[in-house]
């Protein structure tokens, strides 16, 4: 399996600690988001976590105390130890308009969110 240099990513991830939801077909498990980008998340494997690679799942993150939160759709793109990631699928515009805030706050820079949010949309 190729390893993919960080410094050729066109998503940074932010670090980010905060509780969150996996759902599969009937099943529900709570974790924790070990960081966050626009374009999937790498998160804290459950308990009795058993879902096959390729399979769509679906990830809310929680945030404000459950104010608010980040629901996307997500598809199971590689699993390492006690980490599960996640690549988005679709994010409603709710959604994305919180985790948009997220990662502008992170990057502490305009010009890098614009480009990845032109690299999100190509």
């Amino acid at each position: 399996m190729a390893v993919q240099n960080p410094d050729n990513r066109r998503f940074h991830r932010i670090s980010f600690d905060a509780p969150c939801e996996l759902h599969w077909q009937e099943q529900v498990w709570s974790t924790e988001v070990l960081d966050i980008s626009l374009k999937g998340a790498l998160v804290e494997r459950p308990e009795g976590w058993d879902v096959p690679l390729g399979e769509p799942c679906e990830l809310v993150v929680q945030l404000n105390g459950h104010e608010a939160g980040i629901v996307m759709a997500v598809e199971l793109v590689h699993v390492e130890g006690h980490r599960l990631g996640f690549k988005c699928q679709y994010i409603d515009i709710e959604s994305a308009m919180h985790l948009r805030r997220l990662v502008e706050l992170n990057l502490g820079d305009p010009d890098s969110l614009e480009r990845e949010l032109a690299h999100l949309i190509e």
